[in-house]
């Protein structure tokens, strides 16, 4: 019985990524209008995922079981933490805790790295 074609691709594009340097900022496009997410690990442990957000998109109000890092690799953001607008910038990171509502905003275009580690 053949595998998900999709599963197989995107396990391929995690492989490609083992011991080899990485430019960020390059392995994910920006698309108009939208936010396009790719995953770079994803383990039972934990997950890092790659964002890139048009100008204006974002992510609705929501909380997760995990604490959440973000890290942004590109652009301006407005990450709401508990109803506190931070505004973060390229380079910089911010740790969304476990439990509190948080929202993510494209001040301009704009990408990050979310690393979300698991616990009990």
């Amino acid at each position: 019985m053949k595998g998900c074609p999709k599963c197989a691709a995107k396990k391929a594009a995690q492989q490609a990524l083992l011991a080899k340097p990485a430019n960020l900022k390059k392995l994910i496009g920006y698309q108009k209008g939208s936010v396009v997410s790719q995953e770079l690990v994803a383990k039972k442990t934990g997950t890092v995922t790659l964002f890139a957000f048009d100008q204006g998109q974002g992510l609705s109000p929501h909380s997760a079981p995990y604490d959440a890092l973000v890290q942004v690799v590109d652009g301006k953001a407005e990450i709401i933490i508990g109803g506190k607008k931070n505004p973060v910038n390229c380079g910089e990171m911010i740790l969304m805790p476990a439990g509190v509502p948080h929202a993510v905003k494209a001040v301009t275009r704009f990408k990050m790295v979310l690393t979300m580690i698991k616990s009990k």
